[in-house]
């Protein structure tokens, strides 16, 4: 139907599918780094599927005109596990930061294997909003000179499994005990000349929750 459409304007999760459909096809060297870097940046300025798709037209699994567009609402960040681990495909499966960064965050869902690259370069993956394809899902993490930052929210249990040469991986967050039915996390990979770090903070809406709270409190003592 989106052969008909056009002008339909495209989502941040249709990009994504069209980015990802370009990093299989760099890996499998149907494109070399500049056709990639090309293509990336067309498909991240695209604003409808009319622009998304010839970008992936001559490869394989691109089939279709433009990316099927999902009219199932996910769940978003704040439920309870029970509604945020919601099984399926992620998003989003890699992050590819070179002499450049890439970031994660919002409404997105992890899959069950992320896999992610920083040289000369960053990203940031924000879990705080995000959904999970299972209860346990592996980021696996590649940096060279550069860095990978992991934000993790509350109640999240984080596995630290990574190598550092003249790096390494944050490990302070390990250990923490995770809520009844909240995803496992776990960090892997390899760490030369950089670093991957772990942090947890609340999601935005609930920091803001609680500073409404304290304004009441500090209205009502005053009062």
């Amino acid at each position: 139907m989106t052969d008909d459409l056009p002008e339909l304007r495209a989502s941040d999760a249709d990009r994504e599918r069209v980015a990802e459909v370009l990093r299989d096809a760099l890996a499998e060297g149907r494109l070399d780094m500049a056709e990639f870097e090309e293509r990336l940046d067309a498909t991240y300025q695209a604003r409808t599927y009319g622009e998304l798709a010839p970008i992936t037209r001559d490869l394989p699994g691109a089939g279709v005109s433009a990316p099927a567009v999902s009219m199932v609402k996910q769940p978003v960040g704040g439920g309870s596990w029970a509604e945020r681990v919601v099984g399926g495909e992620g998003t989003s499966r890699w992050g590819v930061a070179i002499m450049g960064g890439f970031q994660r965050k919002g409404r997105w869902t992890v899959p069950r294997v992320f896999n992610s690259v920083a040289f000369w370069g960053g990203g940031e993956l924000d879990l705080r909003e995000a959904n999970f394809a299972d209860h346990e899902v592996v980021i696996n993490c590649v940096a060279i000179m550069g860095g990978v930052d992991v934000i993790v929210p509350p109640g999240v249990e984080v596995v630290v499994r990574g190598i550092g040469i003249m790096g390494g991986f944050d490990h302070r967050e390990e250990g923490v005990l995770g809520d009844p039915g909240a995803p496992r996390v776990i960090l892997q990979g390899f760490a030369f000349w950089g670093g991957v770090g772990v942090t947890r903070k609340l999601p935005k809406a609930e920091r803001q929750r609680l500073k409404a709270e304290r304004r009441e409190t500090r209205r009502e003592l005053d009062s």
